[in-house]
Order: structure tokens, then sequence, then C-alpha cells
């Protein structure tokens, strides 16, 4: 193993320099901002966690969780996501508190990945969680405040892609009753969006040529609320029509919210979490080819630390924000430029008397003497 050079960093994390931590704390003032004004009250967990609770029940691929051993031999994580976390405290902490509850957060996480795909091992999250409350309205409460927050930080175009892992569950235990290998490559095609790759699965597998038909109509449930429509007449499981029943649900209460104009429907979405049990949905800035925003439900995350409850939330890709945000939004933000008083030993001490006094209107003052410019 070579030794790292003098001012090299490990793959995968970034110095922020004062320009990017001025952006990232706008993100996260403007976004925690508005989820106040929504009743969500802000919470922090610890950076580290013990692998046999939040680390297994975070879902994020064992070999993907940065491990470590404390001085007892216990293995330790360094948190992957915030969901698993706030579950293990509202199930103990906040276990007397009555639902709903409704969470805030803004924190690091991090995710082993390998360095050839270019991907960040910490990044930022600023996200909301509503614990308690199983119906429709609470998913469209999450959806709605998740577009209020990109506003709010600065990303003006946007599309948020809603489906339901309920459906395409449904649809693959009616075509594929016998579960296993083929189910998982299935959806590891559709994680992936690779849909060249799901027709070759598809087309591999040894079921009938109205079940190949089935799976394969699923690539075209993308578009408006017309595809509820379509996608009950590929079939007509229980399973499925509550969920399409949900997401018609949700779609009413985002349009009395005002904001069904940057929702479309995409019932080939699969969460990447295996905690998710229904609705879920990814944000997307205009002219970014990745989420800036992620989200969906998962009832049964919390009776892993025993507490069962209905929960659904979403997390900003902080990060991700950061690289979206234009220059001129950046610049409104900067605000005035700092005031410099230059002194010399004869006024020094009305000098820092001024510029405590205009730090105390909220002004930037640098100080400086006039003998130490060169």
């Amino acid at each position: 193993m070579t030794k790292p050079r003098m001012f090299e960093k490990p793959s995968g994390v970034r110095d922020y320099l004062p320009e990017a931590v001025r952006k990232l704390r706008y993100i996260e003032r403007e976004a925690l901002h508005t989820m106040e004004c929504w009743g969500y009250k802000q919470i922090i967990t610890p950076t580290m966690e013990f692998y046999d609770t939040v680390g297994t029940a975070s879902s994020t691929s064992d070999h993907k969780l940065f491990k470590l051993l404390n001085q007892r031999g216990t293995t330790m994580v360094l948190r992957s996501d915030m969901t698993a976390p706030i579950a293990r405290v509202v199930s103990s902490l906040l276990g007397k508190e009555p639902f709903p509850i409704r969470l805030s957060y803004h924190a690091n996480v991090f995710r082993s990945m390998e360095e050839e795909a270019g991907r960040e091992a910490e990044f930022y999250q600023t996200g909301a969680e509503l614990v308690g409350d199983g119906a429709p309205e609470a998913d469209a409460e999450v959806i709605a405040l998740a577009i209020a927050c990109l506003k709010a930080t600065g990303i003006d175009r946007f599309k948020v892609a809603l489906g339901h892992h309920g459906y395409l569950q449904g649809l693959f235990e009616y075509t594929l009753p016998q579960g296993g290998e083929p189910q998982t490559r299935l959806k590891q095609c559709l994680v992936q969006r690779d849909v060249v790759g799901f027709r070759e699965q598809v087309s591999a597998l040894t079921v009938t040529a109205e079940q190949k038909e089935r799976l394969e109509a699923v690539l075209q449930l993308r578009g408006g609320r017309s595809v509820l429509a379509a996608a009950r007449g590929i079939a007509d499981e229980p399973a499925m029509e509550a969920s399409l029943l949900h997401l018609e649900q949700v779609w009413e209460v985002l349009e009395a919210y005002g904001v069904s104009e940057h929702i479309v429907l995409d019932l080939t979405m699969m969460g990447d979490f295996s905690y998710y049990t229904g609705m879920i949905f990814e944000g997307y800035a205009a002219e970014m080819g990745f989420p800036v925003m992620s989200g969906g439900r998962y009832d049964n995350l919390l009776q892993q630390f025993g507490r069962s409850a209905p929960a659904t939330g979403f997390a900003l890709k902080t990060t991700r924000i950061m690289d979206a945000i234009s220059s001129d939004q950046q610049d409104n933000e900067r605000g005035a430029a700092a005031t410099i008083i230059h002194y010399d030993e004869l006024c020094r001490r009305e000098a820092l008397t001024e510029a405590a006094r205009l730090r105390a209107e909220g002004r930037i003052v640098i100080t400086q003497r006039v003998d130490q410019l060169n």
C-alpha cells in the first residue's frame, strides 16, 4: 500500500472552500426554514451508529458501509442515510410522543463507492420525515414540501417523478410468482434505468408470451395522470389496484396544493432502498441528468426498532443542488460587500469601536492596520 502524498485526500471526499460553504449553508438555511414553516422540527443524530442496529436497518448494501471498531471491538458504521437513525430516535427517545411526528435534518452521510465511478463517499442531505400517518395526504404533504424546498433553494425548473413500489412488486409477483433471481435481475435493471437490459432479461425468461407482454408494457407507463388508466390495463391484481388508487389519491391532493404541474407519473421507478413499501419519488432539475431529491414511504422500518408505525419522507441531495443553482442566485445571496476599515496605532480604538458597531448591525467588516498592508 502506497503512502498518501502530503496534500492527497481519500477518494470520494472533498474540501469545501469558502464560496462552496456559503452555497451549502444557504441551501441548508432556506430548506430548514421552509420545513419549519410546515411544522417540521430539526433533529441531529450521531455520525456513528451501531452496525447491528442502524447499519443493518439502513438498507444500504453492506459493501457500501464505512465500518470501524470501537475500543470494545463492537462494529460501528458511519451513517449512510438519515432515515434509519431517525426511526431509531422516534422509537426510543420520542417513544411517548404522539403521532404524527414531523422531523427535519441536515447532515453529512457516508457511502463507500467504487473509485472509478466518480461518486462521492461523503455528501450532504437536507430532509424531512413524517412518521405515524399512512394516508395519501401524508405522502402528498412530503412531496409538496420537497417541491417548496427546491424552490426555496433556487431550483426553478424541475420535475418530480412519482411511482409506487407496490405496483411493480405486484406485477412481478403476478408474472413471476416463483420470485428468485429473475425478479432480482429485472428490479436491478429498473434501478439502473437500463431499459435495454430489462428487455433482454424479459426476452430470456421462460414464461408465457402474455407474461412477457405485460412486463414489457410497464416500460410505457410514464407521463401524466392518464398513465393510471393504462396501468390498470396491464393486470388487475388487488395489490396493483391498491397502489394505483393510492397514487390517484396522492395526485388529487397535489392538485389541491397547486403543484401537480411539476409531477410526472413513472411506474417504472424502483427505489434503491429496500425499506420502501409504497409511494416513491425523485426530483430532477432541468439540464441535470441525476436526481436532486428523492423519497418515499417506508411503513415497515420502525418496527425494527420496536415501534411499528407508517412513515414517509424525502431528502434533498444538498451537495448536488450546490452545482445546480445559478450564478445569479449565488450573487443575490452574497449580498453587500464587506466594509474595510484601515487604521493606524493612533486611531485603533476608534476604528475597532466603529467595526463593532457595524457588526452589531449585521454588516461584514474587515479591519486592517495600515502598516500591515504590504
